[in-house]
C-alpha cells in the first residue's frame, strides 16, 4: 500500500542558502529511486509558518511500499541528500503516513 515519507528539518541559523538549494536538488533526485513515486521538498507557507515550531525545511516523498522505504534509505541518491544533514540542520522528525491506492 501506497505511503507518504514526511520529514521536516529544523535549519541551523548559519545554514548557508547555497547548499539549502543544493540539498533541495539532491532531495528531488530522490524521485529516480526505485519505489518513489514523487518527491516534494519546500518550506512551509508564509501563512501558517507560526505553526511550524522551527522547522523550517520539508520533505514529503510518496513511496509504493513500505519495503521501498528500505530501497530509498539505502540508496545512492539519499545518501548523497544526507551528506549535507550536519552542515544545514540542527533536528528533524520523521513520519509515515499510509494511504490507500
Amino acid at each position: 500500500m501506497p505511503f507518504y515519507h514526511i520529514v521536516l528539518f529544523r535549519l541551523k541559523p548559519s545554514a548557508p542558502e547555497e547548499v539549502i538549494d543544493e540539498f533541495i536538488k539532491r532531495a528531488k533526485a530522490m524521485e529516480t529511486v526505485p519505489g518513489v513515486l514523487k518527491v516534494d521538498v519546500n518550506s512551509p507557507l508564509a501563512a501558517t509558518a507560526n505553526r511550524a515550531n522551527g522547522y523550517g525545511l520539508g520533505i514529503v516523498a510518496v513511496l509504493g511500499s513500505l519495503e521501498d522505504l528500505d530501497v530509498w534509505a539505502a540508496h545512492p541518491a539519499h545518501l548523497k541528500a544526507g551528506e549535507l544533514r550536519d552542515q544545514l540542520f540542527e533536528g528533524s522528525m520523521s513520519y509515515d503516513l499510509e494511504f490507500p491506492a
